[in-house]
């Protein structure tokens, strides 16, 4: 791939140094078209041009665009990390991944102004005012913002207290003075450093600081107490239950837990999403779950890595660990990162994952509102993958055998379509050519039957078969495409009960599908659902089988007799202990005497 490019786009791979910093790609345009960090600059940025082939199609175009590369030294991962972020966000990268729908969270505003206004936003705007969030929770930031105002009285008015309005009597206090709700700074009744003391306070408690504000609260009702201000010790002491009320409501984990971050990752084939928790005093005060899409082969690990970093910066972390779902491989100053595998520490990372696989279920749902097939395209597209296909497998057929020692030996094959299930084109069959309970000559019957009638009528045929059962079931399967000249054309494939191992034809290993996986999930329902409807049509051959032995096998006795007889006496055990009087209530003198003396015969 080297020899393709261009001399000057040559020269300026080779030429980057061994150090870490940020790379651009830019187009004929001289638009950036993709930003990344790196370790390595130039075994990062050589590693997209020494490849013949590629894992997705989209890197492939993307190095096909490349007419030049710019980069950026800077000291340290950490350092190339931010960069790589700021940059992203600056020139919005078309082959960057992108984050989604971030704006519709609420924060919670404290205002750059003179007696600051506490209030929530949805509009983050660059003026110097504080942001708190976001919060996934609107409910959560009502409550902390609920919190602040019984605690504090801050004013809800915007106007414009500048200490000349003040001097000058401008404002007049309004109906929340009188309630009691703000202390009157616009006519000069509260002092700026009085505000400004309540809203360090409410800036505590937003940041999770709730232990430290209980004992600023406890140390001055002492005070109060001392000096025999007892209406000032009970406020106090009002605020100290208010506020361990609120610290009760909290996802309390383990107070041994000091402040540590948690973050978690999860991808499906389109999307990747990351759930970030910030942990204070051992209680979760902020949880929140973002959706990236993903534009090129981006690692796990790395987009954790990214999003840790942002999430950081946007809820103003200082915590120097961090909890992680994934291994992360990174050097920052002051921050260490821990994959824990037990304890404590290792439940808040499984709560991290627990909450993400809620978020990715509910865009899931949302998806397949507007967009019903989208999921059902990318469970199809999972399996193609997981099962290495070439074709979509729109069209799956699953076979299962069903017999009793060997007696009444039936199958069934059950269709799904577009992952579900396509009800008039499942099949049962009656085994024929079989004797005794010989379950490779019945699929390999079974499976010729099928598909020698669907060549005969120019049915179209399935992308995928799956049989029910191990290697032997796969071979016997096997013979028959192999007579109607139908190797290679279908892909075919066992699964074994026992350890859900996918038999791929003449491959002695098995493949193991992650348990939490879609595709895994569908080929168990087609399993679960050929053996369904194969059980059930074996039961009621049996059962028809067993009632046409018996009573229908006496003189006079039709279908309807022998129903009406099994309605009224309810079983066929009964029925042969009745006397002739008895079963006259239902049947004829004649047909009653010719039971009694059957059953005698019998005997």
């Amino acid at each position: 791939m080297m020899d393709e490019i261009t001399e000057e786009l040559k020269e300026q791979v080779t030429n980057l140094p061994h150090k870490p910093g940020v790379y651009q790609f830019k187009d004929k345009a001289g638009v950036i078209i993709y930003v990344g960090k790196a370790k390595d600059l130039r075994k990062r940025v050589s590693s997209y041009f020494n490849r013949d082939k590629y894992d997705s199609g989209k890197t492939r175009l993307l190095v096909k665009k490349i007419e030049s590369v710019t980069h950026i030294i800077v000291g340290n991962e950490f350092e190339a990390l931010l960069l790589e972020n700021s940059m992203i966000k600056e020139h919005q990268p078309k082959y960057n991944i992108q984050l989604r729908d971030d704006k519709t969270y609420p924060w919670i505003c404290i205002k750059k102004e003179r007696f600051p206004r506490v209030f929530p936003t949805r509009n983050v705007i660059r003026d110097g005012s504080e942001y708190y969030g976001p919060y996934a929770s609107v409910k959560r930031m009502k409550a902390v913002i609920g919190l602040a105002t019984k605690l504090h009285k801050v004013r809800t008015c915007n106007f414009q207290l500048s200490e000349e309005n003040i001097q000058k009597g401008k404002f007049k206090v309004c109906l929340e003075y009188h309630l009691g709700n703000c202390l009157g700074p616009c006519e000069d009744k509260q002092t700026e450093a009085s505000y400004n003391k309540s809203i360090d306070e409410i800036r505590k408690l937003i940041k999770g600081d709730v232990d430290d504000v209980i004992k600023e609260y406890r140390a001055s009702m002492q005070e109060a107490a001392e000096s025999l201000d007892f209406e000032s010790a009970a406020a106090d002491k009002n605020s100290i239950d208010l506020l361990q009320d609120y610290q009760s409501k909290s996802v309390v984990v383990n107070p041994s837990i000091r402040d540590v971050d948690v973050a978690s990752v999860t991808s499906d084939d389109v999307f990747t999403y990351v759930n970030y928790m910030r942990v204070v005093n051992g209680a979760i005060i902020q949880s929140h779950s973002v959706e990236f899409k993903k534009k090129l082969d981006e690692q796990e690990s790395d987009i954790l890595l990214s999003t840790i970093a942002e999430m950081r910066n946007l809820f103003q972390s200082s915590a120097c660990e961090v909890l992680t779902s994934h291994s992360v491989d990174v050097d920052w100053d002051g921050v260490s990162f821990h994959q824990p595998h037990r304890g404590d520490k290792k439940s808040l990372v499984d709560f991290s994952v627990r909450n993400l696989k809620f978020f990715m279920l509910d865009r899931h749902r949302a998806q397949e509102k507007v967009d019903p097939n989208r999921h059902a395209n990318r469970v199809l597209q999972t399996l193609r993958d997981d099962l290495r296909m070439k074709d979509l497998p729109q069209h799956i057929e699953c076979f299962d055998n069903s017999n009793f020692h060997g007696s009444f030996p039936v199958a069934a094959c059950v269709v799904f379509k577009n992952a579900k299930p396509s009800k008039q084109d499942y099949r049962h069959f009656n085994i024929k050519t079989v004797e005794g309970p010989d379950d490779f000559a019945s699929m390999e019957e079974v499976v010729y039957r099928r598909y020698k009638r669907m060549l005969d009528e120019n049915m179209s045929l399935p992308q995928l078969i799956i049989i029910d059962g191990g290697k032997g079931q796969l071979s016997s399967a096997l013979k028959s495409l192999d007579k109607l000249d139908l190797r290679g054309r279908i892909t075919i494939v066992g699964i074994a009960k026992k350890l859900e191992e996918i038999f791929f034809p003449e491959d002695p290993i098995p493949l193991y599908i992650d348990k939490r996986s879609e595709s895994l999930k569908l080929i168990q329902r087609l399993r679960n659902e050929a053996h369904r409807f194969g059980i059930t049509h074996h039961r009621s051959k049996r059962s028809k089988n067993a009632f046409n032995s018996e009573l229908l096998q006496i003189d006079g006795i039709g279908e309807k007799t022998a129903k009406e007889l099994l309605k009224s006496f309810y079983s066929l055990e009964r029925i042969k202990e009745l006397s002739e009087d008895q079963l006259s209530a239902v049947v004829s003198k004649s047909q009653a005497k010719s039971i009694v003396v059957y059953f005698a015969t019998e005997k």
